[in-house]
């Protein structure tokens, strides 16, 4: 029998993980998609750590997501630069 994920109660804090090639606008142009979806939220608790080769980078944002369609526009977002491997 296959357990069911717990259910997310909304609103809440909310980490989205983003992984993407490096470039030097990177940082802005994930974060341009955030404030579209996600408008408020800290820009100053933003994480980005880069790979050891420094071919990919992983940002790091926390949100208050307000439901699924949120989320999921906002990962629609991200896909769309076309710059973005995973959001996680």
């Amino acid at each position: 029998m296959q357990q069911e994920p717990p259910r997310i109660e909304f609103p809440c804090d909310y980490p989205i993980k983003v992984l993407a090639r490096s470039s030097e606008d990177l940082s802005e142009v994930i974060l341009t998609v955030f404030e579209q979806h996600a408008p408020g939220f800290d820009r100053t608790a933003v994480t980005a750590r880069a790979s050891s080769k420094g071919t990919f980078t992983a940002i790091t944002v926390v949100i208050t997501a307000t439901g699924p369609e949120q989320l999921e526009a906002l990962h629609q977002g991200l896909l769309g630069t076309g710059r973005v491997q995973m959001v996680i």
